[in-house]
């Protein structure tokens, strides 16, 4: 029977007073996030959190007021990242290779860098946007800008550096740090003078320290909502945005790799708490363990190779990159080559490639070399050109009948033949002997040269043996015969048993900088494989004949291939810079890095003392205090039992893990390091150092934690202040600069720095780039060419006298990393074919040097000799040839000419060393006629 309850209405207020509601604690609301414990076990059962309390989305729970104070701090931020980032304006250490990487993209030129290719695009779309035609070089150091938008292009990282300071304040807030907190750190990351200097400029490490940062918050975003509920929209939203920061920082560079790390660490911690929940079945605990591996492992790759995508569609077209790749991968450049034809035989002409070392051609030229046999050059070059031709004859001694190729059948070449290689351009034939190369001058390695004149047939010493090493799968004759592509073969020298064999050893000048080719008797396998690459129509191939082209590479055997010359050019980054520095003195901050030097002003990378030593103090610090705690929890404290060490310690804990995994694997590298390297790393630090500061004042008041705070801030500026005439390139005064040297270490310039700042108003000062006195030699009418050298001298004969003011710097001058795959302008000139021609010869004024060739009659020639004869004074020298020959006086330019002279002159054995050669070269452009008789002197006698 039901009870007839009377409900009581609320008492009415006496008339005059207003209604009052109930208070809130006499009828509390009814709790929409409360759950009984039945649904708390089903929630539990299908990986939800404990309960299911108001959340908000990413665990960011941030006032209004909290909004305008971060906005007032990105406006700090951007004032310090911005201002005068048109100064200077000339190029800053690293922008001759970034930005010369931009100049590229614009022109589609392919390039290779060590790098992945995402902040160069960046880079690149801001110059392209401002109208940048990629003509100005980016050459050097302290070059002015001329044409191109380099203040657009600073912006780029620029904004990056500032966007990385509101990403700390939310991530310390998302981590559950007070606003305090989050503000000291985003001031803290403001006036940190490293990070300045380095988002000022056209650099790669703003943009990575940015998605670092970007990848760290939203993963802290994705464990805050895995806490409150996961597969919701909003979890799948943040776990998403994660691994597309992932995939941006290590297109930046691969030194994401390290925050990729971070986050799979926390990621199988993640589940490896889920696995041991009971309460998660096998299969939600699946269901996690895939939705993550999609996120966090397939959209990081394919947005990572998006990236290279992108890389290959912009670079269509050759460049100096090429020489790096293979030549398949050069079919793709808009270097395509014709359809060669398949079969080789005796009279066919070929170019032959070195299977390693980027494929080279086997090369030879019309220059000899300065020691040894004197011989003509022969080299590995990495371009086309008429000199890489050969044609293939039969092997025989002297006497024997040559094969007649052009009328008897066509003779293949088969595994074991015995063949010579003749080069077309100057018809002498491919040569070895126990000779030392002039550069791997060891008992093992022989000089391969090419030797001989027209209608000399050689002799024993051009012979070669062919052994087909493999051949192609989809061409079962490849393996048996010499076929064009796709047979892979070794040359035996038959006399000496050596192979022919290349290798990365670069000719010093005289041999163009070109690849050294020798005979190894010891040769290792990968270095001594050649194929033919083209192969001329034989006289007595159909014309219906087979032909062969490259295979052209799909986008992943592109991918892969420049995966590999990245890694393993990375790798070999082991020459020291007068800058580099090594991971353990990092966190002490114990030397910077010469940016700029010019115009009395210097831009030298140097980190905010306060800050970067504090970060260092908190990690020393977590790591004490950690061992401490686990030392008493083995005594049998209950420390972890306390919600708020529990709350610190995963909190410091995860900031720990991140600057482990970008702090020391540095430490296992052999290659290149410098002081920006660590600037992930610091990242990390600086936002332990702010959790530390959150714990400490954990338990006082908030306005006695904000005056704190102000402190730390006040210092980090005054610090920041003291230093930034080198982040900005400022003036700045020797004393200040004496005084700011608190380490000995700092090498800054202070020497370079005027004595008083009124000195820098008005004053046209010279810089490094300033001009020298010049003198003219030679353009006589009728003469040598001018040439223009530095006047020691001045134009008075006298010495001038050193400039008071020089901005030259004592510890040396700035200069960028070093660019492996950056070449030197003569590097890119191909060898040139020496053009003889009869020119009448009268006047000796015209420093002209003759030679004398010969026409042989029947006798083979003796090696290494040359006539040489000069217009006026009667030189000449032992001809290449003995026998009944007939003169004929040919032109050749005088730096051409090759004279064997006395040891006074010139070692018999070698190259010139540096010191010599420079003098050497000096003198002969000084005084050109005491070189004429002095090399008359050394002939007649």
């Amino acid at each position: 029977m039901a009870a007839n309850v009377r409900v009581r209405r609320p008492a009415t207020p006496p008339p005059g007073l207003p209604h009052v509601a109930p208070s809130s604690h006499k009828y509390p609301p009814i709790r929409q996030d409360h759950l009984s414990a039945d649904e708390r076990r089903e929630a539990a059962s299908k990986g939800y959190g404990p309960g299911r309390r108001s959340h908000s989305p990413g665990g960011l729970n941030i006032t209004s007021g909290e909004w305008k104070l971060l906005a007032v701090v990105l406006l700090i931020a951007l004032g310090v990242r911005m201002f005068r980032i048109s100064k200077p304006d000339s190029v800053v250490f690293d922008e001759v290779h970034f930005g010369k990487f931009a100049a590229r993209y614009i022109k589609t030129r392919y390039f290779v860098d060590v790098h992945p290719p995402l902040a160069k695009l960046l880079i690149t779309a801001a110059a392209f946007i401002s109208g940048f035609n990629g003509e100005f070089d980016f050459k050097e150091i302290g070059k002015v800008f001329e044409n191109a938008p380099y203040v657009a292009m600073r912006m780029v990282p620029a904004t990056f550096g500032v966007a990385t300071i509101p990403i700390a304040y939310l991530t310390l807030r998302a981590l559950d740090c007070r606003a305090t907190t989050a503000l000291l750190a985003s001031i803290f990351l403001t006036f940190e003078n490293g990070l300045v200097t380095q988002s000022r400029h056209i650099l790669l490490d703003s943009p990575l320290v940015f998605f670092t940062a970007l990848t760290v918050f939203f993963f802290v975003g994705f464990s805050n909502e895995d806490k409150k509920e996961p597969f919701t929209n909003e979890w799948w939203t943040w776990l998403a945005l994660t691994g597309l920061s992932l995939g941006a920082v290590v297109s930046c560079k691969w030194v994401g790799l390290f925050t990729i790390a971070t986050v799979g660490v926390c990621t199988m911690l993640q589940l490896w708490l889920l696995l041991g929940d009971l309460r998660v079945s096998p299969r939600m605990w699946a269901r996690h363990f895939f939705a993550r591996a999609v996120c966090l492992i397939l959209i990081p790759i394919v947005f990572y190779m998006t990236m290279f995508q992108l890389h290959f569609l912009i670079l269509g077209s050759s460049g100096e990159g090429d020489a790096f790749m293979s030549s398949e991968f050069r079919q793709t450049l808009g270097r395509g080559m014709e359809d060669t034809y398949a079969d080789v035989a005796l009279g066919s002409d070929i170019a032959i490639r070195h299977l390693n070392t980027q494929g080279g051609y086997l090369h030879s030229h019309s220059h000899n070399y300065p020691g040894g046999s004197g011989q003509q050059q022969v080299t590995l070059y990495p371009h086309r050109d008429d000199n890489n031709l050969w044609r293939v004859l039969n092997a025989t001694v002297n006497n024997y009948e040559q094969y007649d190729y052009e009328h008897k059948p066509i003779v293949y070449i088969d595994h074991g033949s015995h063949i010579k290689l003749r080069h077309l351009v100057t018809d002498r034939g491919l040569h070895s002997h126990e000779v030392r190369p002039p550069v791997s001058d060891v008992d093992f390695q022989n000089e391969v040269s090419a030797y001989g004149m027209p209608g000399f047939i050689g002799d024993i010493n051009d012979d070669w043996v062919v052994e087909i090493e493999k051949g192609d799968s989809s061409d079962k004759e490849s393996s048996k015969r010499l076929r064009t592509l796709r047979t892979h073969f070794k040359l035996r020298h038959l006399n000496t048993g050596c192979y022919l064999f290349s290798h990365k050893v670069k000719l010093p000048e005289w041999g163009f900088d070109q690849q050294e080719v020798t005979c190894n008797k010891n040769a290792v396998k990968e270095n001594s494989l050649w194929y033919v690459e083209t192969a001329t129509k034989h006289p007595q191939l159909s014309a219906d004949a087979p032909k062969v082209n490259y295979k052209i590479p799909g986008f992943f055997s592109k991918f892969w291939e420049l995966q590999q010359v990245m890694w393993t050019t990375n790798a070999g980054l082991t020459d020291r810079h007068m800058y580099d520095s090594r991971p353990l003195t990092w966190p002490r901050l114990r030397r910077g890095i010469n940016f700029w030097v010019k115009d009395h002003r210097q831009i030298y990378l140097i980190g905010n003392p306060f800050v970067w030593w504090s970060s260092t103090a908190s990690v020393i610090t977590y790591m004490i205090v950690r061992g401490f705690l686990l030392l008493r929890a083995k005594r049998g404290y209950r420390d972890f039992d306390n919600t708020k060490v529990v709350k610190y310690d995963s909190l410091c804990g995860f900031l720990f893990v991140g600057y482990c995994m970008h702090y020391f694997p540095f430490f296992l590298m052999g290659r290149q390091l410098f002081l920006h390297h660590y600037f992930p790393a610091l990242y990390f630090a600086i936002l332990l150092n702010c959790a530390v500061f959150d714990l400490a004042t954990s338990t006082l008041r908030p306005k006695i934690r904000l005056q704190i705070a102000a402190v730390l801030m006040v210092i980090a500026v005054i610090t920041y202040s003291k230093f930034s005439s080198l982040a900005y390139g400022n003036p700045w005064t020797k004393q200040k600069c004496s005084n700011a040297q608190w380490v000995k270490t700092w090498d800054f310039a202070c020497n370079e720095f005027f004595d008083d700042y009124s000195q820098y108003s008005g004053v046209t000062v010279p810089t490094l780039n300033r001009s020298t006195p010049m003198a003219t030699i030679g353009g006589e009418p009728g003469g040598r060419a001018a040439i223009v050298v530095e006047d020691k001298l001045g134009q008075d004969g006298v010495v001038p006298p050193e400039d008071e003011q020089s901005t030259t710097v004592p510890i040396g001058v700035p200069e960028p990393g070093r660019d492996v795959f950056a070449k030197d302008e003569q590097k890119e000139i191909k060898s040139q074919m020496r053009v003889l021609q009869d020119v009448p010869v009268n006047n000796v004024d015209e420093k002209e040097i003759s030679a004398v060739t010969f026409e042989p009659t029947s006798a083979a020639p003796d090696e290494g000799k040359e006539e040489v004869k000069v217009p006026a004074g009667g030189m000449s020298a032992t001809g290449e040839s003995e026998g009944q020959a007939h003169p004929k006086v040919i032109g050749i330019p005088e730096k051409e000419i090759e004279v064997e002279l006395g040891e006074d002159h010139r070692k018999s054995h070698g190259p010139l060393d540096h010191e010599e050669a420079i003098a050497d070269q000096v003198a002969h452009e000084l005084y050109p006629e005491a070189r004429l008789d002095h090399i008359r002197t050394s002939i007649s006698t």
